[in-house]
């Protein structure tokens, strides 16, 4: 029988995490940079958000040199008990102000251990982002955690659109560093890949969390639920042989141009019988033995319905903004903040009528 127990967080020293002791002065520059912007909004009109984006997506480049092995590597369920952990995080704009936008950011953990689910959600943060306040805003975040190790790497602030997904990968990289920082002997779930190089994941600073992952005998599994990776013309999830799964591919040249860096080896993962593959990459410093061992084990620990493992799927559900929440959400900031809700015609459907379906319907 698998129990599912949640963990509510709220701003005090000790979360709910595999170990309890843990820094939570990211989280806590969260709420308080939250809080100070919403009263810079207080008594202005807010036009409803007409778009509905939840996730972010980091793009791919092509290396015109990747390639992939068509001897499948055949996998074996290890149940050897097992402590899984997942991590992921969420975004969504909720409206905009003449000044700004308004966004909301929430991050979750899962943990399977000795059959239970556990997870834990930090957010809803909702903030009012402006050209006035968006350097502050991302700039203390960045510096309440990572202040001391990418000083040289800091890019400059983001675009105002660019900030949703930048603010809820800060929260995601933290995230990542408190599992790597508290599982041992485990498998900690990512969602996306190891790319690193990229605005939102500087090298070093995801070095740094595969370093501690292994420091504590755990590995990095990180699975890409889109991927743009093409061998030949064709999606390497797209490539799959007639071989009863489950069962890797392995893709060899997986170069970047600098300063994208892939820190993993790039698999395709087939789990199950369900038509569906996805692209595994694992921690590149972990012998070739040890991350099959890896796998196995998660085949042995988690479920995997559609060839996904489940702890990253609760993962991703517990942090996805429901109708129902963005409703909340909109009622909370008119009464606590005073701001005042208005409808703005839709252009597209004024100007062109049944012809105007607007940008992103």
């Amino acid at each position: 029988m698998l129990v599912i127990e949640q963990y509510t967080i709220t701003t005090t020293p000790k979360y709910n995490f595999p170990q309890p002791t843990i820094d939570t002065t990211l989280p806590q520059r969260f709420l308080e940079q939250s809080l100070h912007s919403l009263k810079q909004v207080q008594h202005q009109p807010f036009q409803l958000n007409q778009q509905n984006i939840q996730q972010f997506n980091i793009s791919e480049q092509y290396p015109s040199n990747l390639r992939l092995k068509r001897q499948p590597i055949t996998l074996k369920p290890n149940h050897q008990e097992t402590t899984i952990a997942a991590v992921d995080t969420s975004t969504i704009k909720i409206g905009e102000t003449s000044t700004g936008i308004i966004i909301a950011i929430r991050g979750a953990t899962t943990w399977k251990q000795n059959r239970r689910y556990r997870y834990t959600r930090l957010g809803p943060f909702i903030f009012h982002i402006t050209e006035d306040n968006k350097n502050e805003v991302y700039n203390t975040l960045e510096k309440s955690y990572f202040n001391t190790l990418y000083t040289s790497n800091r890019h400059a602030t983001p675009h105002l659109m660019q900030m949703p997904t930048r603010l809820a990968s800060l929260l995601e990289r933290w995230l990542q560093t408190m599992l790597a920082k508290t599982v041992e002997n485990g498998l900690i779930l990512f969602d996306g890949s190891l790319t690193s190089g990229t605005i939102d994941t500087p090298v070093q600073r995801m070095k740094d969390i595969l370093a501690l992952a292994r420091r504590n005998k755990s590995t990095v599994l990180a699975f890409s639920k889109m991927t743009s990776l093409r061998v030949n013309g064709y999606l390497i999830t797209d490539q799959l042989p007639k071989h009863e799964p489950p069962y890797l591919l392995e893709t060899t040249g997986a170069k970047f141009k600098p300063p994208t860096v892939v820190l993993g080896g790039v698999y395709v993962a087939k789990l199950n019988k369900a038509n569906y593959a996805f692209r595994l990459d694992i921690d590149r410093e972990i012998p070739l033995q040890h991350r099959m061992a890896a796998v196995e084990k998660l085949l042995g620990n988690d479920l995997y319905m559609q060839s996904y493992p489940e702890t990253l799927r609760l993962s991703h559900i517990q942090c996805t903004f429901t109708a129902n929440e963005v409703l909340a959400i909109k009622h909370f900031i008119t009464r606590k903040h005073g701001i005042q809700i208005i409808n703005r015609p839709d252009m597209h459907k004024l100007l062109f009528g049944p012809f105007g379906k607007g940008e992103f319907s």
